[in-house]
Formats: structure tokens, C-alpha cells, sequence
């Protein structure tokens, strides 16, 4: 006889002839329904712990609500006035003296004459005007305005840089003759393998003079004072310009220099 594993019948074959009331047979023979229910269990209470945050989600939140309850009311503005053109302009104050209508003296007869000048004491303190017109003392005082005077042009004392600049300051001749200016004014030290760049800058003004020489950086042993002498001594340069007129320039160049084997 096959017995079948996933039912009860092999229990009957192990347990014949033994006490049934023992515990061990009672446990195997309700074994498949404890593990079903035990399964069934565990599957509800994983299935509700896994959808525990998609159920949070849907629960409204408070905040929500009290935002929902509010009305939202749409508010019209009234149209942006525009400001009324083309007015004619305001008439001018009265004057704060008593204007006098100046009636220029005609020789005519006096059947034609229209309008008399005024006498002296009728314009004594009173302006003279093409028309009559009674003056307000409380009338501010306002005086024309007569004219502009010269303008005066300021004078650009700015100094610029050779960056961007229109017209670039230079020596007469080119930098080559500038150079060989420095090589023959220069007196280089008498020191043996002396060899190196001395770096300055200075202005050069609208007449072409140079000032504010500097040296940010030279080969030591007087070298940067004695580029500095060289600089006083140099001619003039051609100034530079900025929308057709001189200024003055900021420059900069190294100046080499090497000692005689």
C-alpha cells in the first residue's frame, strides 16, 4: 500500500499499536492546518506592515483641510488712470507788484486818441509791463532766467591704461630707438655675469613727459635706481589720447640688462 506523505495516513501506520492520547501524535496530526493558519497569518500581517505607508499617504492631513475650507476671493482693481495730455499750460502768477500798461506817447489829435500813458504817480513803484495787471503782494518772487553763461570744459586728469585706449602713447621712433636710448645711457654695474630684467612703469603725461617712475622689480645693485635716472633724462614721448584729446597714460615695460664679458 503507497502511502501519501500530505495526509494523515502515515500516522495511523506509525502511531498502530501506541498510545494515541500521547501528545506527539495529536501535534502531527493537526500539523498541516497549524502551518496554513500560521501562513495565512503572516501573510496578513506583512501584507498590512508593507502597505502601512501608502495608507499614511492617504490620510488628509489637517492642514489640508483648514487651506481647502478657505474661499479664495478674486479682487478686480480698478484701471490704471492715465495722466491727461496735451493740457495747456498753467498762466502765470500774478506779480507781487502792481504792473503799469505802458501806452507808447503818438503824436495825434486829441479826437483820436484811445488810451492815455500813465502819469508818473500811477507807476511810481510799479512795474512796467505790456498790459495792466493787479499785483499780489503775497506772490512769491521769481526771477527769469537770463541765459547760460561759457561752459567751462574740466580738465581730464585721469590717468588710463594702455589697455583699450585709442591712441597709445610712444617713443619718437619706436620702442627700438627707446631701447637703444636706455642701452646707451645706461651704466650697468660692474659686477661679473650680472644678467636679469628690471620691470617699471611710469606716466606718461599730456605733454609727454614721464613721471611717477617706478620700479616694481630689478636685479639688485642699484640697478632700479639707475633705471629710474635713465627715465628722467629720456625726451619726450607722444602723449596719448582718448576721443581726440591728450591724456595721460599709465605704461609698463621690463628693460634688460646684461653685464659686459
Amino acid at each position: 500500500m503507497k502511502l501519501d506523505l500530505l495526509k494523515n495516513q502515515w500516522l495511523e501506520v506509525v502511531f498502530e499499536g501506541r498510545n494515541k492520547l500521547y501528545g506527539a501524535y495529536e501535534l502531527r496530526r493537526t500539523n498541516g492546518k497549524t502551518t496554513l493558519r500560521s501562513l495565512i497569518i503572516g501573510g496578513v500581517i506583512f501584507t498590512f506592515l508593507v502597505s502601512l505607508p501608502v495608507l499614511a499617504n492617504l490620510i488628509p492631513d489637517g492642514d489640508d483641510e483648514m487651506v481647502l475650507d478657505q474661499k479664495i476671493t478674486t479682487v478686480k482693481l480698478p484701471p490704471k488712470e492715465k495722466p491727461p495730455e496735451n493740457l495747456p499750460p498753467p498762466p502765470p502768477p500774478p506779480p507781487k507788484v502792481d504792473q503799469v500798461k505802458f501806452v507808447k506817447p503818438v503824436v495825434a489829435k486829441a479826437e483820436e486818441v484811445t488810451e492815455e500813458p500813465p502819469k508818473v504817480e500811477e507807476i511810481k513803484d510799479k512795474k512796467i509791463g505790456a498790459e495792466t495787471i493787479k499785483g499780489d503782494p503775497d506772490a512769491e518772487l521769481s526771477v527769469e532766467p537770463v541765459g547760460t553763461g561759457p561752459s567751462v570744459v574740466e580738465d581730464d586728469n585721469q590717468i588710463y591704461n594702455t589697455a583699450g585706449i585709442e591712441v597709445k602713447p610712444d617713443f619718437p621712433g619706436g620702442l627700438e630707438k627707446f631701447y637703444k636710448f636706455i642701452g646707451k645711457n645706461f651704466q650697468v654695474p660692474e659686477e661679473d655675469g650680472l644678467k636679469g630684467k628690471i620691470f617699471v612703469t611710469f606716466v606718461v603725461e599730456k605733454d609727454g613727459s614721464l613721471t611717477d617712475i617706478k620700479v616694481l622689480r630689478d636685479i639688485g645693485y642699484g640697478t632700479g635706481k639707475e633705471a629710474i635716472r635713465v627715465l628722467k633724462s629720456c625726451p619726450k614721448w607722444n602723449p596719448g589720447e582718448q576721443n581726440g584729446k591728450k591724456v595721460r597714460v599709465l605704461y609698463s615695460l621690463p628693460i634688460s640688462i646684461q653685464s659686459a664679458e
